[in-house]
Order: C-alpha cells, then structure tokens, then sequence
C-alpha cells in the first residue's frame, strides 16, 4: 500500500513539473492496462538538500533550554563555520548536517495526526530560534510525550541529552 501511494505520489509530481506529457495514454497489453514509462525527477525540500542554491550562507541558532538541569542557559549554535557558545558546536552542528543530509527537517513539529505514547519525560523544555539552511527557524520541544521526547532525542547534541 505504501509503495503504490509512493508511486502514485511521484507520478503526480512528475505530472505537475511537466515531465509527464497531457496526452499519454495508457494502452491495453495482454495483463490489462500499460501505463507509458514516465522519469520521475528527483524533488528536493528547499533548505534540506545539500545540492548547489540550498542552504547557502552561515546557520545561525539561538538554543534556549530550560528544566533541563545543569545545561539550562541560553546558548548561540552556529555552523558553516562552526561557532558559537553552545557546549558541543561541532557535535551540535554535525548531527544538523547529518539529518539535511538525509532530507529530514529536524526543526519539523509533531504531526497532528500523530498516535504517541502516553509517557513523560521529565519537565525539560527548549526553543531554538534562528536561521538554518537559508530559512527561519523559530522551534519549541517539550518532553511530554513519546513523540515529543523522540523528536528531542532526534537532536542530541543540538538539545541536550537527559539521560531518561
């Protein structure tokens, strides 16, 4: 089922970039309806993608971490040079730079329509605001569900680890 949405997904986009002529047409073959082969051009999220015109000039993140125990403070992140007062910049900036590379939006909120666990992880909340590959970033994380606390621990070392 997922397969045949992905499918059905990637063929709508290659329709609406033009790279699907209006006119074809699909044509009886001996196991039914042929469907014409069709490319489907590679889509990038803006500001994920590490390819040329994404992500230029230099991420800058203000953390702000409260409840969170001996790591509450404010702190500035920044990457592309890597920089700032955050404790670990160059882990902080290496695990941004893992998860563009793998077209994940880190900064993403939960989906509304998301089925979480009913666990707590502890009263640690977090905001990061600030520019990262070429857009606002303006995040808040809290720990008071599985998703939420997934999505936390998504961004050790950016958030820190608490340990639960």
């Amino acid at each position: 089922m997922l397969r045949r949405t992905a499918l059905a997904l990637a063929a709508s986009a290659a329709a609406l970039l033009g790279a699907v002529p209006l006119t074809a047409q699909a044509h009886a073959g001996p196991g039914g309806p042929v469907l014409p082969s069709v490319e489907v051009p590679s889509v990038k999220v803006p500001g994920l993608g590490a390819g040329p015109g994404f992500g230029a000039g230099q991420d800058r993140l203000t953390v702000t971490l409260r409840d969170a125990g001996a790591e509450d403070g404010t702190y500035v992140l920044r990457c592309r040079p890597a920089g700032g007062d955050h404790p670990d910049v160059n882990g902080a900036c290496g695990r941004l730079a893992e998860l563009a590379a793998e077209g994940q939006d880190p900064f993403a909120p939960v989906p509304r329509d998301a089925m979480c666990t009913m666990q707590y992880g502890g009263d640690a909340t977090a905001r990061v605001e600030g520019t990262w590959r070429g857009r606002a970033v303006d995040a808040s994380f809290t720990r008071t569900d599985g998703c939420r606390i997934a999505r936390w621990d998504r961004l050790v070392p950016v958030l820190p680890s608490t340990g639960s």
